[in-house]
């Protein structure tokens, strides 16, 4: 699996704070984008790599705690890190209940910003590679035969290949070649590889028939 560059967005309409935070976070090597306000940062193009945002609480326009209440709603996990001149307890609570990485008051050391940085992009990161991980686990799926997904669904409880052959009709044997086909195309390593993977897709025999 391949992931594209990490890419850290600041969003501030101070034009000297963000040049000076553009600067610290190149100078470790770190891809930045530099934005004043949230419609600027919607009007741009979206990263496809892991990303964090280091935002400012006060804004033009929408400010960055509306901000990050809009990104929960829309179900978009962009790890945020709040930098503010002006913040107080209930903003920083609001913050870290809507699940933010760190909420600094300037002035904050380098050191601080660029943990709470690191951290955010490892977890953005992570966040890509399961999703890219359950896309390939569906494509795998969608691949079996409608036989071979009620067999994966019916081998994922633990039932036997005898059980199995009775509640579907069919052979024993011809049981045992789906089983086999079922192992090989999900690239289930053991049978409790398949029930981990039958669990993730959350397969049933119900849902296995409908489709």
């Amino acid at each position: 699996m391949t992931v594209a560059p990490s890419t850290v967005v600041v969003i501030d309409d101070d034009p000297a704070l963000r040049e000076a935070l553009g600067g610290l976070l190149r100078s470790i090597g770190l891809h930045v984008r530099l934005l004043s306000s949230v419609a600027e940062f919607l009007q741009s193009p979206q990263t496809s790599g892991p990303a964090c945002l280091v935002l400012d609480v006060r804004l033009p326009g929408r400010s960055g705690l509306d901000f990050q209440s809009d990104l929960a709603a829309a179900n978009v996990h962009l790890p945020i890190i709040f930098i503010t001149g002006h913040g107080d307890i209930p903003m920083s609570v609001q913050a870290m209940k809507g699940g933010a990485i760190e909420f600094l008051t300037k002035p904050f050391r380098d050191q601080v910003l660029l943990d709470a940085v690191h951290l955010g992009l490892a977890r953005d990161a992570a966040r890509l590679e399961d999703a890219q991980a359950m896309t390939a686990l569906r494509e795998r799926y969608d691949a079996l035969t409608p036989r071979e997904r009620e067999v994966m669904a019916l081998v994922a409880t633990g039932r036997l290949n005898k059980q199995i052959a009775g509640d579907l009709g069919v052979s024993e044997i011809t049981v045992k070649v789906h089983r086999a086909q079922v192992m090989r195309k999900m690239k289930a390593a053991s049978l409790p590889d398949l029930a981990r993977m039958a669990d993730k897709l959350k397969l049933t025999l119900e849902s296995a028939q409908s489709r």
